[in-house]
């Protein structure tokens, strides 16, 4: 199974007693209670190692589903819950097999990094209500709820709950720092449960917890429903494929030789979800935290992720009455501190210092995280990114007199008769693509060319040109013609002739002969052209 089995052991064991708080404090944040999140860990933990496409990932509940699920949750119930993540376990191997994976390499990365940013943002304001020991508002936006969170406690407050999470979080951030091998989350949840129950503290516990799993069941799905949750749904696969991509090519670059199967990677994460709300469980992704600590403890192969798995089962079977006295409050100050490490400052200001573009896309992720959701957020981010990738495609897409020296004129004209050429035959050359997003702003300028008699489009180096681009080069050509100016085009390339040709742009040029291969050829029949026409006459007698 593993090429280092000792290693993979250790190094399972480490993720796991970094994963038990995790799992606890995301399965409470995210309405559905924690013996939901250690189902989660363990149930899509094992499927998610066995089918998926990284030898190196770690699978389990995280804190950007939970972001998604929590509304789900107050909307739906747990049974609403559990029937998205069916559906979404069904949507991600219909993408697997689509051959949907490669796709996820095209996310710019200030959408990435914002979308992080934003995460982090939402986990921190979430955990809010339990760190200072009050009770949950109903607003859906957690900034919002956040503010009702703080009025509630500074009207009646409850300083215990708020020593254990920010002294959870503390001693996670400075031992992270300087003995990051050490599991401090799991150190500081032991303590801060030890204190509550000794000092005999009023702050609110995870409270029972089964000894197991439940048996699998689909008692929780409402087919009448379905339809309502499908929205839903989409958003959670697409986020379990987001971030399960994003956390397998994390593991690839911190590893030597390890490379992932996206599709194959897709297809497990469909089967972990798929299968994790029959035992209770909520939708999975890969986990780049609990991945990192995997890749950094010596993991070799997938044992290590199983063995994450097999110790949390056994957490769930054997120690639940150990786990059922941890005070929510800590478990809050767990997932602040995570929020906080989610935070990559050098690579913020990295990609603020690369651009404004570069910082808008990142800001305008961020910020949609946290006003509206996940997925929109990613929406945005990508249609930013795009539209400023548009805008610096169509600025590389020039029009350039060439002069008709330089071996484009035939070699037997003289000076005078080469002055006379210059003087009515114009050649531009049309650089980069042709486009939608750049045709208008240079094609039509065409159409105020000088008084010439004849205009060549030199074409070679139109490296694309969609349906807009074609029709306004084509215009640009009718208003020339109107004016009198003989237009002929060089250089076509063949994989520009179909688009051309089915929108009838170049078909009066090609019925007069007026499309040539080189731009000497053309030349040489603008010439014969003026010739005939007696513009050369005195410049040849």
């Amino acid at each position: 199974m593993g090429r280092s089995p000792r290693k993979d052991l250790l190094a399972g064991l480490t993720v796991a007693i970094v994963a038990l708080p995790l799992a606890l404090g995301f399965g409470v944040a995210s309405g559905a209670g924690a013996e939901a999140g250690l189902a989660t860990a363990v149930v899509a933990g094992a499927l998610a190692a066995l089918f998926g496409g990284s030898n190196l990932q770690v699978s389990g509940p995280t804190g950007a589903m939970t972001v998604v699920l929590v509304p789900i949750v107050h909307q739906y119930g747990t049974p609403g819950v559990l029937t998205v993540g069916l559906i979404a376990g069904g949507l991600l191997i219909a993408l697997a097999l689509g051959g949907a994976g490669r796709f996820m390499a095209y996310v710019p990365a200030p959408v990435v990094e914002g979308f992080t940013l934003g995460i982090a943002g939402v986990i921190g304001l979430q955990q809010v209500p339990a760190a200072l020991g009050v009770k949950p508002g109903g607003a859906e936006n957690v900034v919002v709820a956040a503010g009702q969170a703080v009025a509630d406690f500074v009207g009646h407050p409850h300083p215990a709950a708020l020593a254990l999470a920010l002294g959870v979080a503390a001693v996670m951030l400075a031992g992270a720092r300087r003995r990051p091998g050490i599991p401090f989350s799991l150190l500081a949840v032991i303590a801060a449960t030890l204190v509550a129950r000794l000092a005999d503290l009023d702050v609110a516990t995870i409270g029972h917890l089964p000894a197991g799993l439940p048996l699998p069941s689909l008692g929780f799905l409402d087919l009448g429903a379905v339809p309502h949750l499908l929205t839903a749904a989409l958003a959670v696969a697409a986020l379990a494929a987001l971030e399960s991509l994003m956390s397998a090519t994390a593991a690839d670059a911190m590893s030597v030789s390890e490379r992932h199967d996206s599709d194959r990677e897709l297809f497990g994460q469909g089967v972990a979800n798929l299968v994790a709300p029959l035992f209770g469980g909520v939708a999975a992704t890969g986990a780049i935290a609990r991945t990192a600590v995997n890749v950094r403890s010596g993991a070799a192969s997938r044992l290590a992720a199983l063995v994450h798995a097999a110790v949390l089962a056994v957490v769930v079977f054997a120690a639940a009455p150990l786990v059922e006295g941890i005070p929510l409050a800590a478990l809050a100050g767990v997932l602040i501190a995570t929020a906080v490490r989610m935070v990559e400052v050098a690579s913020l200001r990295a990609l603020a210092r690369s651009g404004r573009g570069e910082a808008a896309i990142l800001v305008l992720t961020a910020a949609a995280t946290l006003a509206f959701d996940l997925v929109t957020a990613v929406i945005v981010g990508l249609a930013v990114a795009g539209i400023l990738a548009l805008r610096q495609v169509a600025r590389s897409a020039r029009l350039q007199q060439v002069p008709l020296h330089d071996g484009l004129a035939p070699a037997d004209h003289h000076e005078e008769e080469q002055a006379l050429l210059a003087d009515h035959i114009v050649a531009y050359r049309i650089d980069g693509p042709v486009f939608f997003a750049a045709a208008h702003r240079f094609l039509l300028q065409l159409a105020e060319t000088a008084d010439v008699r004849a205009v060549i489009l030199r074409l070679s180096r139109v490296t694309a040109i969609d349906s807009t681009g074609a029709l306004v080069l084509g215009d640009a050509i009718d208003k020339l013609e109107r004016r009198g100016i003989l237009v002929l085009v060089s250089g076509l390339q063949d994989g520009h002739r179909r688009t051309l040709d089915a929108l009838g742009v170049l078909d009066d040029l090609h019925a007069t002969g007026r499309v040539f291969a080189h731009t000497p050829d053309a030349i040489a029949y603008a010439r014969a052209e003026l010739h005939t026409a007696g513009v050369l006459a005195d410049a040849t007698a």
